[in-house]
């Protein structure tokens, strides 16, 4: 992954004058819906793409009603690459531009759901997801800053978050520790998105 490596500063200067190369910003957002195709947690990285929420949750339901039957892992649609998985009773998107390498927004995927396959103890469902939404959060975050893949290996993002591949029990202090940690660039966007799951459930 060329582009993981590379330096930002010279990146962004590369693409100014190469149209065409691969932007390091790969991911344009990442979301999870449940098999009614309500959203359980969503995070749009490309502010231009999507800006309003009525928007975002629009393209939430065109890709769930695309991709909820469907056997394939790829989709596109509304001129984004869309890779995605399910498991029991949860469905779980990466999206990329048109142009994106699917291999990239797979190995996304892939890290998202092995990560948190080990961090809910192989439980990825619904309930057990909401029960550690905080959690989540925080792979997401570790994975992807901004659209920019910092991590695609599940081990590394499980430990960075300081979780236990084991079958010990989620600690809520770890989870506090965690969070207090990562006051600064987490709190708002999790304290809003618990705000439109906790409607979308009530709706």
């Amino acid at each position: 992954m060329t582009a993981q490596s590379c330096p930002r500063q010279h990146c962004s200067t590369d693409m100014d004058s190469v149209a065409l190369e691969p932007s390091l910003y790969t991911v344009k957002a990442i979301f999870i819906l449940d098999s009614d195709g309500n959203r359980l947690l969503s995070k749009y990285y490309d502010t231009e793409l999507y800006p309003s929420m009525k928007e975002q949750k629009n393209f939430e339901r065109n890709v769930f009603n695309k991709t909820h039957k469907a056997d394939n892992e790829i989709a596109f649609l509304e001129g984004m690459t869309i890779v995605y998985k399910s498991s029991i009773d949860l469905f779980f998107y990466v999206v990329g531009s048109a142009q994106e390498n699917e291999l990239m927004l797979m190995a996304v995927l892939n890290c998202l759901f092995e990560s948190l396959s080990q961090i809910l103890r192989k439980n990825v469902e619904r309930r057990c997801l909401l029960d550690n939404l905080d959690g989540v959060f925080l792979v997401v975050d570790e994975i992807i800053d901004g659209g920019v893949i910092l991590e695609s290996d599940p081990q590394q993002v499980v430990e960075k978050v300081n979780y236990r591949a084991d079958d010990n029990p989620l600690s809520e202090q770890s989870v506090a520790q965690h969070i207090t940690e990562k006051l600064a660039l987490t709190s708002t966007v999790i304290q809003s998105a618990k705000e439109q799951i906790k409607w979308s459930i009530l709706k």
